[in-house]
């Protein structure tokens, strides 16, 4: 079902096992993050969204018969963010960020989401300075890889890694389900930080379920 896809110089393959688990996520989509800088798109990360194979129905129930235009809408987006599966999702750099740097602009967005839609409160302002501690120490040259895995729990579990290797274990794990949603919510939301991660996910799941439908016909 799944397809591999590359995103600059990074491979995203068709499934992975992330640390949590012993069966593998497809990929749900890869893109660009990027951010135009004095009149030039300067990219910085590659994106890639993994989903566990259940979410495939679920999506579908909701989803399959659409036409390709009504998936790239925000309510498809909002249903892989909040739907009952797990994500795995795989940041990894184009060009040389620190952590700090990096960590900053996603907490900013993050912490805007929440506060924009009323969920910010004494909770997640400590789980804003656990995800940040967490980066403080890292430095990410190209190549380099932050893991997230957002469960529907509302746990964010974070690894990192020199290359594109999952570890074997996480290197923290934040229980807010506020902070877990608004940070995917960043990248694929009303206002992402990749336009081309959400097309791509748009694109590859009218795929995924008009295959799937053509099996069950």
């Amino acid at each position: 079902m799944a397809t591999a896809v590359t995103v600059e110089f990074v491979e995203f393959p068709a499934y992975v096992t992330p640390p949590s688990s012993t069966k593998p996520y497809f990929l749900g989509g890869a893109g660009v993050r990027g951010l135009n800088i004095e009149g030039e798109f300067v990219k910085f990360t590659a994106i890639g969204i993994y989903l566990e194979e259940k979410a495939l129905a679920w999506l579908g129930s909701k989803w399959k018969g659409k036409t390709a235009a009504e998936f790239d809408s925000l309510q498809f987006y909002r249903d892989i963010i909040k739907g009952p599966f797990e994500k795995f999702i795989r940041s990894t750099k184009v060009r040389t960020l620190d952590g700090p740097e990096y960590v900053r602009k996603v907490s900013e967005n993050s912490v805007n989401f929440m506060k924009s839609n009323g969920s910010y409160g004494e909770a997640e302002e400590k789980a804003i300075e656990e995800f940040r501690y967490a980066f403080k120490d890292q430095n990410f040259p190209p190549g380099a890889t932050a893991f997230y895995r957002q469960s529907p729990t509302g746990t964010l579990g974070l690894s990192f890694s020199k290359d594109e290797t999952i570890p074997e274990n996480e290197y923290a794990v934040i229980e807010n389900k506020a902070l877990s949603e608004a940070v995917l919510e960043t990248m694929i939301g009303e206002i992402p930080v990749s336009p081309a991660l959400k097309q791509s996910l748009a694109t590859r799941f009218h795929e995924f379920l008009k295959e799937d439908n053509s099996k069950t016909e």
